[in-house]
């Protein structure tokens, strides 16, 4: 007689899976014949879908398809698609006068556009997208310009940049850091100085020696009133207009060590009719002369 149990097996022939929990056990029943043909279309299908369409991955890029299908290509063919619809309006802004642009109501009404959409993609991250920048970035809206702000100035600004390294035609100029010249005193004297051209100086005993300071080192380049020079980028220091701030500690830290900020050439990165546009929409912006 033997001690081993019969498997157990249900109405259709099927035992059980071997798992018991807490004496529940669970019937090895087959899939479901629809269940099954469903899975292997799948399977199918993916197979076919790998041959037809990129899928698979390589080292430099995936398997092209024996349909040659791509995104990207769709994309840039509406891309292409778009430029050349533009393309005549594109010319004729490039054969433009810069400061004939506003006057011409269809040009005028696409550069400010067209720019809109070239500042808030490369612009609007340093100038904030109201173009109101921020500290260390030029606010666009109001009329204190370091390097002015008529139409064609603000073009070769955006075309050629400041003070960057890869245009050769790019705007320079570099304020000594002047703690490295003066001595402590004669800092504290100008920074008071500079701060009384504006407003009130926080020691209004140091004015007097500290106009004699900026007249030996500062008015070169800020002009002997301190209306500054913008040919050179030189800012206005009697309009309560600050890049970095006008508080005394700031003011000083610019005195010592310099301010050195860096905008970007975009000559290479834009094309001609979008640097005109971008350069039109600022100038529209309201702090454009």
């Amino acid at each position: 007689m033997s001690d081993k149990t019969p498997e157990k097996k249900n109405e259709h022939g099927h035992g059980t899976t071997g798992h018991s929990w807490d004496g529940i056990e669970e019937w090895d029943n087959p899939m479901p014949r629809w269940w099954v043909m469903v899975f292997y279309a799948c399977i199918i299908w993916a197979i076919g879908y790998s041959i037809a369409y990129p899928a698979w991955p390589g080292i430099k890029s995936a398997t092209a398809g024996v349909l040659g299908f791509s995104t990207r290509a769709n994309v840039q063919a509406d891309i292409d698609a778009a430029n050349a619809k533009l393309a005549p309006i594109n010319a004729k802004l490039e054969a433009a006068e810069l400061t004939a642009i506003a006057g011409d109501t269809e040009l005028s009404s696409y550069a400010t556009s067209a720019g809109g959409a070239v500042f808030k993609t490369w612009c609007a991250q340093c100038h904030g997208s109201g173009a109101a920048g921020a500290v260390g970035y030029p606010n666009l809206l109001d009329n204190d310009w370091l390097w002015g702000g008529d139409v064609e100035e603000i073009y070769l600004t955006i075309k050629h940049g400041i003070r960057n390294e890869v245009d050769e035609d790019t705007r320079y100029s570099e304020m000594p850091a002047f703690g490295d010249i003066l001595e402590n005193e004669e800092v504290e004297q100008v920074v008071n100085f500079v701060m009384s051209l504006s407003g009130e100086a926080n020691d209004p005993a140091l004015v007097e020696a500290g106009a004699v300071v900026f007249e030996d080192n500062c008015s070169s380049c800020h002009m002997e009133d301190g209306t500054g020079d913008r040919s050179q980028g030189a800012p206005n220091l009697t309009d309560a207009i600050w890049l970095f701030g006008g508080d005394y500690d700031t003011v000083k830290a610019t005195v010592n060590y310099s301010r050195f900020g860096v905008m970007p050439s975009w000559q290479s990165r834009l094309s001609e009719a979008q640097i005109r546009a971008v350069s039109s929409y600022v100038h529209q912006l309201g702090g454009g002369e």
